[in-house]
């Protein structure tokens, strides 16, 4: 049997062997680089960098909007485009000639300019937008914006855009939402556009 090593050479062997085992541990996490790598989010356009999961340029405003031009010629709406974005549905009216005045507003249903008539587009919700002065048809009174008078969108939230109207001046243009929701309108020129933008 071999005999037990002596209490004082022990303690002396636990001292240097602690320190040793420590410095073992720290030297082995210590001198290690590791890097990790980020997901970026996506790119949903010029100058954002927002996730498609969690976009942060949604419109949340439900107020109406009212911005009055005196004096301008009638401009010309030429086409009226939509397609859904990360966060709400966009729609562009196409415009030749200055961008006029315009009015948008919550509305019960759409009436048809002039008669009054209701048009019958079933949705949860109907936003108004009203460009003057504006037409939608050229000094011969051919229609500039074709088709229609009900447009089927099939959006994330606008199912269906109307031309409630061209009529004295005034040209109407109507979104059938699936519920109401903020919106945002933005001028753009170079060609001159309207944008109406409706969240989710």
């Amino acid at each position: 049997m071999r005999p037990s090593s002596p209490a004082g050479d022990r303690s002396s062997r636990l001292r240097l062997a602690v320190p040793l085992a420590c410095l073992a541990v720290l030297t082995a996490c210590g001198t290690s680089s590791q890097t990790a790598r980020l997901d970026t989010p996506a790119d949903t356009g010029p100058g954002t960098a927002t996730p498609r999961s969690a976009p942060s340029d949604v419109p949340t405003s439900t107020a109406e909007v009212d911005v009055e031009r005196d004096g301008l010629d009638p401009a010309v709406v030429t086409g009226v485009r939509y397609a859904t974005h990360d966060g709400y549905d966009r729609m562009v009216i196409d415009l030749k000639g200055d961008i006029p005045g315009y009015k948008v507003k919550w509305v019960d249903e759409f009436l048809q300019d002039g008669s009054g008539e209701p048009m019958g587009v079933q949705g949860g919700a109907y936003l108004q937008l009203t460009l003057f002065p504006a037409n939608a048809h050229d000094d011969d009174g051919y229609p500039t914006w074709k088709g229609g008078p009900v447009y089927r969108a099939g959006l994330r939230n606008v199912s269906h855009v109307v031309r409630t109207g061209d009529f004295e001046g005034r040209v109407g243009v109507g979104l059938a939402l699936a519920r109401r929701a903020g919106f945002r309108v933005k001028e753009q020129s170079a060609p001159s556009r309207l944008v109406l933008d409706v969240a989710h």
